[in-house]
């Protein structure tokens, strides 16, 4: 519990969650990690409602660290998983050994107010209804871009935002066949469902080492929304194709794991291109999937990494705010700004405007944000293809498991039984011949 809460604590000093979740749980026997990671992604889960409670229970606010513990109690008693009184008792303990001084204060004060909400929880979840920020587990501001953009599904969008993702593999096709890892994952007690032509939906999360066949590479970790783009781009034997943002690898992998191309993959981060190399090393991409150059460079500048020869397939994932993916990375919204997105959106056009001369002519760019926000979407691609002669969005349909065909442009996080992913958008541009 303590390692959770110290974790939340450098989350709301500006962190990422899974940084300091990892420096936070070192120390921790191994067994203990995955508890404190899921007491920290609770209580970030749950953040709006918990600040918002933990203000009307503390007559002062409280020193950092014992607020980020107090939050990461409340989020043990909001949606009870252990008994309440080991959830305080525990909390206590935890807060003594967080005073450097008498520790009876520091204690006494989580305890009375942990008491406190167990009597009054009702009433305090009803009293901060009236908070969107509460009600919804979301920034204010981010809350009225969804309402401005999605006036008719942004409740659903926040809701699904807050929620825990399921576990989605993809089905590496050079080493197995969807039906045979289905049959072999029900052998091991984890039952899947199809969402997606190589995506199987688990029942059930575990961690990645107790899933059958994804340590010998047959299997990744990907969500069957971000499993779409290998096959929106259209790749076949052959093809020159270039990943401008490739880290750490999955989007990669899957495009050598569904033809024999050329591949370049650029990330402007020399760290975050090892983890393209170890995704390929697990998966023994490319032996017999085509070929794979990987660099560190920044792909809005061509005239450093490339040689001329254009490409017949281009896969641009901007950098963008990650709304879409926020049930996956619950500390997402409470880092980004408002501000970032304009940021984001300069990005996005810089990046299209530079790849667009390495495209060869009757070949196509495939644009893709995990975001919901139309500016980092219709928008981007809208100003860009105005005045182009040359440019020409083509439709995109996808065939989902139930066989119904329907065409994708921008997807809202969806869970279903044959349905299942996260907010993406994606466009298709062909360059005239």
């Amino acid at each position: 519990m303590l390692a959770a809460a110290e974790a939340l604590g450098d989350l709301l000093a500006g962190h990422r969650l899974p940084d300091a979740l990892a420096a936070r749980t070192a120390s921790l026997p191994a067994a203990s990690r995955a508890p404190a990671r899921d007491m920290a992604y609770h209580a970030v889960r749950r953040l709006g409602r918990l600040q918002a409670i933990a203000a009307r229970l503390n007559a002062r606010r409280p020193m950092p660290r014992m607020a980020a513990l107090q939050l990461v109690a409340l989020a043990q008693l909001l949606e009870p998983i252990r008994p309440a009184a080991i959830v305080v008792d525990q909390a206590v303990a935890a807060a003594r050994s967080l005073s450097r001084g008498p520790s009876g204060a520091a204690a006494g004060f989580l305890n009375a107010t942990l008491r406190r909400f167990g009597r009054e929880r009702d009433a305090l979840v009803a009293a901060t209804d009236a908070d969107p920020v509460a009600r919804w587990d979301h920034p204010a501001w981010w809350l009225e871009m969804l309402q401005r953009a999605w006036p008719d599904d942004w409740m659903r969008i926040a809701e699904a935002g807050a929620s825990q993702a399921p576990l989605v593999l993809r089905v590496n096709r050079r080493r197995a066949t969807p039906d045979a890892v289905a049959a072999r994952l029900a052998q091991a007690g984890l039952p899947s469902r199809p969402v997606g032509p190589e995506a199987l939906a688990l029942e059930r999360a575990v961690p990645v080492d107790a899933i059958p066949g994804f340590a010998d590479g047959e299997v990744s970790v990907q969500d069957a929304g971000a499993q779409m783009a290998a096959h929106l781009l259209d790749v076949a034997d052959g093809h020159r194709v270039l990943d401008a943002c490739a880290a750490p690898g999955g989007k990669a992998a899957h495009l050598l794991e569904l033809a024999e191309v050329d591949l370049f993959a650029l990330d402007v981060d020399p760290a975050r291109c090892a983890r393209i190399d170890e995704t390929m090393r697990r998966l023994r991409l490319p032996a017999g999937a085509g070929r794979i150059e990987v660099r560190a460079a920044d792909a809005a500048r061509p005239e450093g990494w490339w040689n001329g020869r254009p490409f017949d397939r281009i896969l641009l994932d901007a950098p963008c705010s990650a709304s879409g993916i926020v049930r996956r990375h619950p500390d997402v919204r409470w880092l980004r700004r408002r501000g970032d997105i304009a940021t984001f959106v300069f990005q996005q056009r810089r990046l299209l405007e530079a790849l667009w001369p390495t495209l060869a002519p009757g070949g196509k760019l495939l644009y893709a944000t995990c975001s919901v926000f139309p500016d980092e979407g219709e928008a981007v691609v809208d100003r860009f293809s105005v005045g182009r002669t040359d440019c020409v969005r083509l439709p995109l349909d996808w065939v989902w498991p139930d066989g119904r065909r329907e065409p994708v442009a921008q997807l809202l996080p969806q869970s279903g039984a044959m349905r299942e992913h996260d907010g993406f958008f994606y466009a298709c541009l062909t360059k005239r011949q």
